[in-house]
């Protein structure tokens, strides 16, 4: 198998956990980072924002696991891929929004 696939699996990955926080803040009338914010990825954006960029998202997730090679989901290379690129979407995200949502703090007993 060629790796251009997967490497299509793992962005396809990366694009469809992405589009997890926004639609879902979105839905939730919430505002959130987005690239379009100011700063960029710092600052909030609008709900309506947020659901069209989870949206847009979700199209470049399907197009890179559904329209480049022949994704199966029994494949274990094909699932790594597409899971390694959602893992290190979501780790990144966890470390990089938890500084501006107090997702860093802890509470101790």
């Amino acid at each position: 198998m060629s790796w251009l696939p997967l490497l299509a699996y793992f962005f396809g990955g990366f694009f469809l956990a992405n589009a997890v926080p926004h639609v879902v803040s979105g839905m939730m009338g919430r505002p959130f980072q987005s690239p379009f914010a100011m700063p960029p990825g710092q600052g909030l954006s609008s709900s309506t924002t947020n659901v069209l960029w989870g949206f847009f998202n979700i199209v470049v997730g399907y197009l890179l696991v559904c329209r480049v090679g022949d994704f199966q989901l029994r494949n274990t290379t094909d699932m790594v891929a597409l899971g390694a690129g959602a893992f290190l979407i979501s780790l990144f995200s966890a470390r990089h929004f938890g500084r501006f949502n107090g997702g860093h703090a802890t509470e101790r007993f």
